[in-house]
């Protein structure tokens, strides 16, 4: 029993990982969420210039057009190694940069208690799960890549 667990692990991790993506990227679609990612986009140093360039609403839907195309990418995997690979690597550069978020975002950090950092929920704790997301996506990619001539 637990040999065929752990082979279908791998498996349940891509699909959660493809569902994350697609479900975030349609989300970005919407008004909610681009008025939700506002603020971070518009305080990172990364992606912040894009402001200057595309509605608030624009750079909500390139962002959600990345994500879908990184879930589809993901997906992939089933039938190719290789994309696989690049749809690990797509979601592993989108998570380096919302973590890049939790240092230039203002309100993450609270008041320090006893010598401990305290992170707010929101946005600190919110951010703070992408470094899951993102060492999933580099396992994603490892697979792909490990697998990429087959």
């Amino acid at each position: 029993v637990g040999a065929r667990f752990e082979a279908v692990i791998p498996v349940l991790v891509r699909i959660s990982m493809v569902i994350v993506m697609l479900w975030f990227g349609f989300l970005k679609f919407t008004a909610y969420e681009a008025n939700a990612i506002q603020g971070l986009v518009s305080n990172s140093p990364l992606v912040g210039w894009l402001n200057a360039v595309l509605s608030v609403a624009g750079v909500s839907a390139l962002i959600g057009t990345i994500e879908v195309a990184t879930g589809v990418l993901i997906a992939a995997r089933f039938v190719s190694a290789k994309l696989g690979a690049v749809g690990g690597a797509m979601a592993a550069a989108t998570f380096v940069i919302t973590l890049s978020f939790f240092f230039s975002t203002p309100g993450v950090a609270e008041a320090d208690a006893g010598g401990f950092p305290i992170i707010s929920v929101l946005p600190g704790q919110f951010l703070l799960k992408d470094l899951v997301l993102l060492v999933v996506s580099l396992w994603i990619m490892a697979d792909g890549l490990k697998h990429w001539d087959d």
